[in-house]
């Protein structure tokens, strides 16, 4: 492994336990599930070309990539700050906004590696999270979205 540092990422003391719990599980038990699958897949028939030794074998293929993806994310984690002054939307913030219907919606700003949009959980770097950072409360955000522009209030920064 190369140990050249990479771009720094933001994660959440949370997210960074996420992703070393997962990255743990990947070593520890699926590295063993599919070697187990890779000999019984060979003993079945004796040879390396049947389609359960060749899923197996990507399988463990797509499980080393996210070993190195992992590690290469924990190495370069660099922890997101979670007190705020409250007054400017900044990584690690949960933002409740008010959207053109006048209902609200909140998001926290995190780092790509741990952004889960269904769980308003957005990427620094989406247009959700460029729209929001830096805005103060009562601050309007242009989020340029595929329907159209969406005009949003700022009302609490946590």
């Amino acid at each position: 492994m190369s140990t050249m540092a990479g771009k720094p990422v933001p994660l959440t003391k949370q997210g960074l336990g996420k992703l070393e719990r997962e990255l743990d599980q990947l070593r520890t038990v699926r590295r063993a599930e599919v070697a187990q699958r890779i000999h019984d897949a060979k003993e079945l028939v004796g040879a390396q070309n049947t389609p359960e030794y060749e899923d197996a074998r990507n399988e463990q293929a797509f499980v080393e990539g996210r070993i190195l993806t992992l590690e290469n994310i924990i190495q370069n984690a660099v922890i997101i700050e979670e007190a705020h002054d409250n007054q400017r939307v900044s990584l690690g913030s949960t933002v409740t906004i008010l959207n053109h219907k006048g209902e609200r919606d909140h998001y926290t700003i995190v780092g790509s590696a741990e952004a889960d949009p269904k769980a308003g959980r957005v990427s620094n770097e989406s247009p959700v999270g460029i729209a929001l950072l830096g805005r103060g409360v009562g601050d309007e955000a242009q989020v340029n979205a595929p329907a159209g522009v969406l005009r949003w209030t700022v009302v609490e920064i946590n």
